[in-house]
């Protein structure tokens, strides 16, 4: 079985932190090599990925489509 690898291209926001160090991050992660996309998860303090979603540009205008209607436009 290929080993999944993901490497952290850049770093968006921290959403969150937990007491035991975990954290709820948005960045964007290149899978396998590949072209970073948008990504939302928990990540370890020794920086392994917890489950989350992965969204490909389309899938992030939508996102942010949906929470404009919801939260309206920062200022």
């Amino acid at each position: 079985m290929k080993e999944i690898t993901c490497t952290i291209t850049r770093q968006l926001a921290v959403l969150s932190e937990k007491d035991n160090g975990y954290s709820k991050q948005v960045n964007m992660v290149s899978w396998n090599g590949k072209d970073a996309k948008l990504d939302i998860r928990d990540w370890s303090p020794d920086g392994k990925s917890m489950k989350g979603v992965t969204l490909n540009d389309e899938e992030a205008t939508k996102l942010y489509e949906v929470l404009v209607k919801i939260y309206g436009k920062a200022e």
